[in-house]
């Protein structure tokens, strides 16, 4: 055998270990006939996908990986996250954000790459990329721009609030243009981690409903009053439904004051595989725009989203659930902390609404 014959453009090659299909049928790139091994995939792109991000926003970039995809069934494709957990498990190489991963990438020749994070860091990494096509955003002159005109509108409204809050264009649109693609219905790609699920006390034969009471440790101008989820998990429980407080280590100490206020449901905090499979136990969950959101869409179930900051054409719910926002103006658009001193608008979105809602989805 020589170096001629190895079929290094293969999806299976690696170089420095064999090959998954040599290592279960011992086939090599050709055979003694001279005859293409018969695993043999043929690899004619490479395209990058650059999404750090939070949780929640590396899972809702999977429909463009999915639709990618079905675009360019023959490319390599390659994806830079701190999340590589929720990563589909269709990507061919998923690499952890560090130094090592980026030194690979760039002695990586690609086709196209896409960056969908504006910040320093992912535009930084961007800008020194090997690639023909760069998408989405990047670093010019040390400053943060789009890579090309598809993806000035998505910029433009990340950086005035009156263009944001007149788009009318959902996330998910958003992205599909800025690779060029119209958006055409794809869900969410995630994992149910049924294998880190543990033995809950859930009654199944009631509707499951869980509450997700926190909204992380930034942005708290979106926290719903802690009154208000005990006052709603009490009436729940009062109509037979099975209540099941959601959360990380932020929201333990208060989801076991809901729990014990409320007679509800309260496991504890989990790593992020049994957190998925925990929420995959309910029928709906009601959250604020947090992680939690994008895992209840992402595992098709029901969902009651609470909105107050953010311009709500930005969400795509599938059908599956209702955005309610307070009655009263919210005067914090975009702003982590409630800045409005006469009122918080969150006080304003009663727990009365928020049952009818919750009994008319699981009608």
């Amino acid at each position: 055998m020589s170096l001629s014959q190895l079929k290094t453009n293969c999806r299976f090659f690696r170089g420095d270990v064999p090959c998954r299909p040599h290592k279960e049928s011992g086939v090599h790139c050709f055979d003694e006939k001279g005859d293409v091994c018969e695993f043999f995939d043929e690899v004619k792109e490479n395209i990058l996908i650059i999404k750090l991000g939070a949780i929640g926003d590396v899972i809702r970039t999977t429909p463009l990986f999915a639709r990618l995809k079905k675009e360019h069934p023959q490319a390599k494709f390659y994806w830079l996250t701190n999340t590589p957990v929720v990563v589909p498990k269709e990507v061919d190489s998923v690499l952890r954000y560090d130094f090592k991963s980026v030194e690979i990438l760039r002695g990586i020749p690609f086709d196209v790459s896409i960056n969908l994070d504006k910040d320093i860091d992912a535009c930084s990494i961007h800008s020194q990329i090997n690639s023909k096509e760069k998408l989405g955003f990047t670093l010019t002159n040390g400053i943060i721009s789009p890579a090309d005109e598809k993806a000035e509108h998505k910029f433009f409204t990340g950086i005035f609030d009156d263009l944001n809050k007149a788009n009318k264009k959902n996330y998910l649109e958003e992205i599909f243009e800025i690779a060029g693609l119209n958006y055409e219905g794809e869900k969410y790609v995630l994992d149910t981690f049924d294998a880190f699920a543990e033995s809950w006390e859930i009654d199944k034969s009631k509707k499951v409903v869980g509450l997700n009471a926190g909204c992380g440790g930034r942005w708290t101008s979106r926290l719903w009053p802690e009154a208000y989820w005990i006052e709603l998990a009490k009436s729940l429980k009062a109509k037979d439904y099975e209540v099941v407080l959601l959360g990380g280590e932020l929201e333990h100490e208060k989801n076991l004051r809901i729990a014990q206020a409320a007679n509800a449901k309260y496991f504890g905090h989990f790593r992020l595989e049994t957190f998925i499979s925990l929420v995959n136990k309910c029928d709906l969950v009601v959250t604020a725009v947090t992680m939690a959101m994008h895992i209840t869409l992402a595992l098709n179930k029901k969902i009651i989203l609470f909105n107050n900051i953010f311009n709500k054409n930005e969400f795509e719910l599938f059908g599956l659930g209702e955005i309610l926002e307070p009655s009263k103006e919210c005067k914090c658009f975009f702003s982590p902390k409630c800045v409005n001193e006469e009122y918080r608008c969150m006080e304003h979105l009663e727990p009365s609404r928020v049952l009818t809602a919750i009994k008319s989805l699981l009608q």
